[in-house]
């Protein structure tokens, strides 16, 4: 098929990648004309594994012409479906704001209205339940003149990426979530994804947009509470000596409980889980109910930073002293920095007095835009040497492999908050959970 993806962030070049991967002509659609050029010279604009490879295999010279990327809407005239990958901003309250979402529509319509053809329009951006139906849908009612379900179709596919696995979690996904409140519309998802369910043979929720909708919700807010839950049985491990990984590693053996999502350490972060479990929770007091279970995933996360700290106060004063903290990005494989767990670290360590020297293989110039005036190291051992303590908030390998490293720093104090570094002989070392 003909598809066009609005937006080229994580998601947007992601899936625009993909679908090209399965066979699709795409075509990505973006305001930002470095993206543009980045994406079609084959380069990517974003870190993600395995995602330079696809594109430099569709997009660019050499490449198979599958997928270019335009700043033109027009562009979408030439196209069958479109994707809304559009950004959904937190608002104070912790409400979604749709105004992007909004103008995308509106300038999507109009493009449309000169087409005389069938168009589905799929939202794949995540919204609160009913966003499509009552937000989306009428703005493009409005913008084409047409009638949703006669002279366009209105789709909702909720995402499932995770930021450093996204290109295998799309193209191996646990499963496909179609929402549409008419039959063509439907039909057009099922003709776009069909590649995909035949090779992965992933199972298919068809369903209307709203419920899509809350799926995804639903999803993101269960996982958040797990790893919560995870982490507070942890902390109580803590206080009375037991390692929360053995207790972990024999709940998970009950498969009413799965041994996935059982890491616990200093908390979750990224885009996805803080804004989503916000927007849920702020979409259920809009409704006059009050998530409880929601409300104590979110204080238990906010918790865990706090206590990293904590246990870097009982070993050492590092009023004045070096510290280092060993990973930026608010988990391996990205260099996304959006609500990770480093940033109340530093902000902790700069309450304290430390000179903070920060290390991470691939977030360091996100992170700068937060802390623009602490030391960026080049490598963990130049951020250990002269430290005295060091902080490990994100689990790269590369940090399971530093032994000797310690020992340039002035008293080697670990305060680990993934396990992933190993306890050694002269190490001071402490476990957030374990």
């Amino acid at each position: 098929m003909r598809i066009s993806v609005i937006g080229s962030g994580y998601v947007g070049t992601t899936i625009a990648a993909c679908f090209a991967e399965l066979g699709h002509e795409v075509v990505n659609v973006d305001v930002d004309e470095d993206v543009v050029e980045t994406i079609n010279a084959g380069e990517v604009p974003i870190h993600e594994d395995r995602l330079p490879d696809l594109v430099a295999e569709h997009a660019g010279e050499g490449g198979t012409g599958r997928l270019r990327a335009t700043t033109e809407y027009e562009a979408v005239l030439d196209t069958e479906v479109t994707f809304l990958c559009l950004p959904t901003p937190q608002n104070d309250d912790g409400s979604i704001d749709l105004s992007i979402m909004e103008a995308g529509a509106t300038q999507l319509g109009d493009t449309l209205a000169a087409n005389a053809d069938w168009h589905t329009v799929v939202v794949k951006s995540t919204v609160v339940p009913g966003s499509t139906e009552d937000v989306i849908t009428p703005i493009l009612t409005e913008a084409t003149g047409g009638t949703a379900g006669e002279t366009f179709g209105v789709g909702m596919n909720p995402e499932f990426l995770r930021e450093g696995t996204a290109v295998g979690d799309f193209l191996d996904p646990d499963k496909v979530v179609l929402g549409a409140d008419d039959d063509r519309a439907l039909g057009d998802m099922r003709d776009v994804f069909d590649p995909l369910v035949s090779n992965a043979d992933a199972p298919v929720v068809e369903t209307n947009t709203r419920t899509a909708e809350m799926i995804k919700y639903a999803n993101n807010g269960f996982l958040a509470a797990k790893l919560s839950l995870i982490n507070d049985i942890g902390n109580v491990c803590k206080e009375y000596g037991v390692d929360t990984y053995e207790v972990a590693d024999a709940i998970g053996l009950d498969d009413r409980i799965g041994e996935r999502f059982l890491d616990s350490g200093v908390g979750w972060g990224g885009s996805c889980f803080p804004k989503d479990t916000a927007a849920i929770r702020a979409a259920a007091r809009d409704r006059g109910y009050e998530p409880t279970m929601l409300d104590a995933a979110t204080e238990v996360n906010d918790r865990q930073p706090r206590r990293l700290l904590g246990l870097l106060d009982d070993h050492a004063d590092v009023d004045g002293e070096r510290v280092a903290v060993l990973g930026l990005a608010f988990k391996p494989g990205t260099d996304d920095v959006r609500n990770s767990r480093a940033i109340p670290v530093v902000e902790g360590l700069r309450e304290r007095g430390a000179t903070v020297a920060a290390y991470d293989p691939v977030a360091t110039e996100n992170m700068r835009a937060h802390f623009p005036d602490i030391e960026y190291a080049p490598s963990a051992a130049a951020a250990l040497d002269g430290a005295a303590a060091a902080l490990v908030v994100t689990d790269w390998d590369e940090f399971a492999a530093l032994d000797e490293e310690f020992d340039a720093m002035q008293e080697p104090v670990v305060i680990e908050g993934r396990r992933v570094v190993d306890r050694r002989e002269g190490l001071t070392y402490e476990g957030l959970t374990w």
